[in-house]
């Protein structure tokens, strides 16, 4: 017959299941917030870092300037 011992888990495995549990937790916080706003209206967040004119430039016009 096997061992009887049970094979105890590293700290570095512990360690890094609290970190994916916590990215789990955080993505379904980001995910609800938003759910929220879109069902409020609100305007979406986190497209901070595009600069203010990104969505009305002329990149895509063929017609030359």
């Amino acid at each position: 017959m096997g061992s009887s011992s049970k094979r105890k888990t590293t700290m570095a495995k512990l360690n890094r299941e609290r970190g994916l549990a916590e990215r789990r937790m955080a993505k379904e916080a980001r995910k609800a917030a938003r759910k929220d706003a879109a069902a409020n209206g609100e305007p979406l967040q986190g497209l901070s870092d595009l600069p203010p004119d990104a969505a009305h430039n002329d990149y895509g016009d063929s017609s030359p300037s």
